[in-house]
């Protein structure tokens, strides 16, 4: 079966994408457990296999880099281990039925009118899809949660002792999102409400970040955004919204 895809830039680093694989454990730890052979793709792992690695080591569940150059699959085989494989493949998967695949920063390197297919291609077979971007050390992330049916939420995360203001946010945004961060647009308003409730909350920075940060989250809410997710989560920097409310 011939690879899907383009080859990509391949930038990783060690740790770059704990936080949305603690998101997954946390999130997804019980469809996993379920899953009578619970399989994972790390798809576009990159130049170096550090990530599949990592991901394999927190979840506990076998897992299948896929890369799309021949030189970045042969590099990673001496890191091969019991549950953890590297092949060539592209958004087919090379024939797997994953319970599950991450794909991040790769779909930022394509144009968006390439996202809905490669969603779907990544699906097909049952899988969900964690889809997203993030910077280069991990400080900003966000991702959407894809089922066959389509996109279902959107998360925003970000290191908050670094954290500037959560407007920053909007450079990371996936590629469906990316380019409608401008004014009349969902996700525009989502950051605008945040940055607003973030701003007003400056007094408690005396308190850390995390107490600002989940007041900008309540203050979303009370602007009427549905937020997924429950404080624990708000501890960690991150916001989860049906991406129904985002949607271009």
């Amino acid at each position: 079966m011939k690879p899907v895809g383009s080859v990509t830039r391949g930038t990783t680093n060690p740790n770059r994408l704990r936080r949305v694989d603690n998101w997954i454990a946390a999130t997804l730890g019980g469809v996993l457990r379920r899953a009578p052979d619970p399989l994972v793709v790390d798809l576009g792992y990159g130049a170096s296999p550090i990530t599949a690695i990592e991901l394999h080591a927190r979840l506990g569940v076998p897992v299948v880099g896929l890369e799309i150059d021949p030189d970045r699959v042969a590099a990673a085989r001496p890191f091969e281990t019991d549950g953890l494989s590297f092949r060539l493949g592209g958004f087919e998967l090379a024939g797997l039925r994953p319970t599950l695949v991450r794909a991040f920063n790769v779909l930022r390197q394509y144009d968006e009118a390439d996202v809905p297919a490669a969603w779907a291609a990544m699906t097909a077979t049952g899988a969900l899809l964690v889809e997203g971007t993030c910077d280069e050390l991990g400080r900003l992330a966000s991702w959407v949660l894809v089922s066959p049916a389509g996109p279902r939420t959107l998360t925003l995360a970000s290191r908050l002792a670094t954290l500037d203001t959560p407007g920053t946010l909007a450079e990371r945004l996936p590629k469906a999102l990316i380019h409608h961060n401008v004014p009349g647009e969902r996700v525009h308003a989502l950051l605008a409400d945040l940055d607003a409730g973030w701003r007003a909350a400056a007094p408690l920075s005396v308190f850390g970040p995390r107490q600002r940060w989940r007041a900008a989250v309540e203050a979303a809410r009370s602007a009427g955004w549905r937020v997924l997710d429950r404080p624990a989560r708000w501890r960690l920097g991150e916001i989860t919204v049906p991406y129904a409310s985002v949607a271009p």
